[in-house]
């Protein structure tokens, strides 16, 4: 059974630090461009960073220079660092497999004011 579980979600003020993690299992990631998404209360789920087989990444505007994606192919995870956490950031964090289209069920993150 594959499965692509997030973790690391949580309730932060601005200015806040949060370290997201999806470990894949019934799968391998290594040949897969990996992804975060967010979905906002009563918005549509958005891209947020990506990351290559060969550790290329991008990131929506708002996020760059405040997360990092990262990936351990050893490990079958890939890591998302947000620094600089704003009330925007909140919504819940998917990863997903782009190629194999997996998505896990989402994590949490929540950014007061």
């Amino acid at each position: 059974q594959v499965q692509l579980v997030e973790s690391g979600g949580g309730m932060v003020q601005t200015g806040g630090s949060l370290r997201l993690s999806c470990t894949a299992s019934g799968t391998s990631i290594g040949s897969s461009t990996m992804q975060w998404y967010r979905q906002a209360p009563g918005k549509e789920r958005e891209f947020v960073a990506l990351i290559t087989p060969d550790g290329y990444s991008q990131y929506q505007d708002s996020v760059k220079g405040r997360f990092t994606i990262s990936r351990d192919n050893a490990k079958n995870t890939v890591e998302l660092r947000m620094n600089g956490l704003e009330p925007t950031d909140t919504g819940v964090y998917y990863c997903n497999d782009f190629e194999k289209n997996y998505w896990g069920q989402g994590t949490q993150v929540t950014v007061s004011s």
